[in-house]
């Protein structure tokens, strides 16, 4: 089948922007072709600072001929309503359609609409002019006297379909069979007859065409370097990524600052080689300290093996680290005490104050959690008063993705306990769903406590001012908040109940304000801040049902354990849905949900019929049946031991105690008539399903599981 081969030259096109526009250009020639009835699997695309190119193997000649019926108005219909059908069918007039019999419903209009196939090149020739026009860069520009904009001027087109050139133009530009490669030293125009030649004839002009090639060369190339020297190159993937956007023949080359530099920090030496000359770092092996040599990646293959080169990144570096290194002097040379009180002057929210109010809140709801993690209370607040501070200093300004870093060296420098200037650093973790927690274990129960009250914090003050996510809207970043807040929970088995906290929280927020009274003018009052609770509450469950589906868990045994009520402690929670799951993978776990949701579904029947529950206790006297009456024993004594089990955490032994209730369960429905013709009995084995449901609900709610 046919091959399509497209590739859109242009002068450089940002690294940033490569792998996404390459997607683009995949997608929209794949829609606007399927679009059209030519459908292929087989597709990829790649992005070099100079070009955007598409190959799809298994083209189809031609589209496939169409044959549809439309259905049209009533003969006798109005003329607009015949005019808009025959403009829809393309008919020419009324006469070119049918008229179909239809006693009941009356006479009407059909349009039998046959449609050939067209070829592959034209249809290509529609659509990808259509994509260039449209394509969604993030930004992009007009040059010339042209109207077309593209995110560079865009100088040439390859559009061939098996070696034929498909016929297009593109604001001036025709599309052909030629290209050029490197700029320096492959630029002359070659021509290409299929994608094998393309890619081939493109690395004998100096441009590796796939991204992925051009990222492992240079990783090659660096550790190699890096190992002649006896180095050990610092790991990058983000930053091997932009080289290879920012190269079509990459060229790795080693230089050398003053050692004078390695008294500042490694992560900030780091961080601005990256950031200001997308330079690898290089670290001693043996020591695991950083070296005073660095890698660049050049784009050319010079004469003079890369001295001027490396000579040039020299001079930049130097003054790079020499500004890293002032803003170390600076920072220095105040405490951090007195960059804390600079947040006063820092808004973090116009309705939830200061970066200052919001620390001490954080300070105080950490002295209050720090028993659930075992952390000395004192060490807590002092982190938290201190865990902004870093946000004034040169560094951070300088390199905002070093804040919590900075604000632990700061404190180490004066001698901080180390408890607490590690909580500095860590209170911002977890950052994603890949980034660590901090761990009681790993001694850091300090860092613990400021975590979960910064970003506890966080969620009830925004959740306050009725800042909720909604939809794929999350400016504030609260699912990540409370994703944190669940993943520090669970990681380390802390016993926290939600909702008092975030009680706790918003009435600290009403006092913080100046708010006494409770009428309709104040901030919150008692039932709103109960009903705030329960709300973030709420949100707490679904982003706990996200995070334990993706660890396989089901999402209804949550559903099951949340709707109990009360349920705020999300350690407890994921034990009792644990242990619910394990319980149900049992022939007896199993059963007795079978048998729970057809007493349900009994009772549900019954007690619409009646327009009466049949809720409450059963009467005693009138139990007959000997199964009825072991039904009975079981369900008084399922209730009592599942109950002394959950008080003592022990949920595996609460399902071991509702096991008791499957084999009565079971022989109540196979021996006894539920609507029994006595009115009395009838009644009264009603009410023992519903107790049946009573007995369960110490563990959970068995109506919301799925089966």
């Amino acid at each position: 089948m046919p091959q399509l081969l497209i590739e859109l030259f242009s002068e450089e096109i940002p690294a940033r922007m490569q792998a996404r526009a390459a997607d683009d250009l995949k997608r929209l020639m794949l829609d606007g072709l399927k679009a059209h009835g030519l459908e292929s699997a087989n597709a990829a695309a790649f992005a070099t600072p100079r070009r955007l190119a598409l190959v799809v193997d298994d083209l189809p000649e031609r589209s496939p001929e169409i044959s549809e019926e439309r259905k049209g108005p009533r003969v006798g219909a109005p003329e607009k309503a015949i005019e808009g059908f025959l403009k829809g069918a393309g008919l020419a007039s009324i006469d070119d359609a049918e008229i179909v019999k239809d006693e009941k419903k009356g006479d009407y209009y059909v349009a039998r609409i046959e449609k050939p196939g067209r070829a592959a090149g034209e249809i290509v020739a529609a659509v990808l002019p259509d994509v260039i026009r449209k394509f969604p860069w993030p930004k992009s520009q007009r040059w010339g006297a042209g109207t077309l904009t593209w995110v560079r001027p865009l100088h040439s087109i390859i559009c061939m379909i098996d070696g034929k050139v498909v016929p297009i133009e593109v604001d001036g530009i025709r599309a052909g069979d030629t290209t050029r490669g490197h700029r320096f030293h492959g630029n002359q125009p070659f021509a290409v007859t299929s994608f094998e030649d393309y890619g081939k004839k493109l690395k004998a002009h100096k441009a590796l065409l796939p991204a992925s090639e051009r990222a492992a060369w240079i990783a090659e190339q660096a550790r190699e370097v890096a190992a002649g020297a006896k180095l050990e190159l610092v790991e990058d993937e983000a930053l091997l990524a932009e080289n290879a956007g920012l190269t079509e023949w990459p060229t790795v080359l080693m230089g050398t600052f003053d050692e004078a530099f390695l008294a500042v920090p490694a992560e900030c030496l780091i961080t601005s080689m990256k950031s200001h000359q997308k330079c690898f770092s290089l670290r001693n092996p043996k020591t695991g300290n950083l070296a005073a040599r660095f890698l660049c990646v050049s784009n050319l293959i010079a004469k003079d093996g890369g001295a001027r080169i490396v000579e040039g990144n020299e001079k930049v570096i130097r003054a790079r680290l020499s500004d890293a290194k002032f803003f170390w002097d600076q920072d220095l040379k105040r405490p951090l005490d007195e960059m804390a009180s600079q947040l006063r002057s820092i808004t973090f929210h116009e309705k939830l104050g200061s970066q200052w109010d919001r620390v001490e809140r954080v300070a105080e709801l950490a002295h209050q959690l720090a028993g659930a993690c075992d952390a000395d209370p004192a060490d807590a607040r002092r982190a938290a008063q201190l865990c902004k501070a870093d946000l004034v200093s040169g560094m951070v300004g300088e390199f905002p993705e070093l804040q919590g870093l900075m604000g632990r060296y700061y404190a180490e420098t004066v001698g901080t306990k180390p408890e607490i200037a590690r909580a500095i650093e860590l209170h911002y973790k977890p950052k994603g769903p890949t980034d660590t927690v901090p761990k009681e274990e790993d001694g850091d129960a300090v860092a613990c406590a400021v975590a979960l009250a910064d970003k506890l914090d966080t969620l009830v003050g925004f959740w306050a001012i009725g800042e909720k996510p909604t939809g794929s809207g999350d400016p504030y970043q609260l699912r990540r908040a409370a994703l944190g807040v669940i993943r520090i929970v669970l990681e380390n088995d802390l016993r926290l109940p939600l909702v008092p906290v975030v009680q706790r929280q918003l009435t600290r927020m009403i006092a913080a304000a100046g708010v006494t009274d409770t009428g309709a003018d104040a901030l919150f009052n008692g039932a709103k801040v109960h009903g705030q609770a329960l709300d973030l509450l709420s949100f707490f469950a679904d982003r706990l049902k996200v995070h334990l589906r993706e660890k396989g868990a089901r999402h209804d045994l949550i559903d099951a354990v949340f709707s109990l009520g009360g349920q705020d402690d999300l350690a407890l929670i994921v034990k009792r849905v644990d242990a619910l799951g394990e319980f149900l993978k049992t022939d007896d776990g199993a059963n007795l949900l079978a048998g729970v949701k057809r007493g349900a579904n009994i009772l549900a029947i019954e007690e619409k019929k009646d327009k009466k529950s049949y809720a409450g206790t059963y009467d005693l006297k009138l139990l007959t049946a000997k199964e009825e009456l072991a039904l009975a024993a079981a369900i008084e004594a399922v209730k009592q031991d599942t109950v002394a089990a959950i008080n003592v955490e022990s949920f595996a032994g609460a399902m071991r105690a509702l096991a008791e209730l499957r084999a009565p369960v079971d022989a109540f429905f196979e021996k006894v008539t539920v609507n029994d013709p006595d009115p009395k009995i009838r009644e009264n084995r009603l009410r023992m399903l519903s107790e049946i449901r009573a007995a369960t609900l110490n563990v959970a709610d068995f109506s919301k599981i799925a089966g």
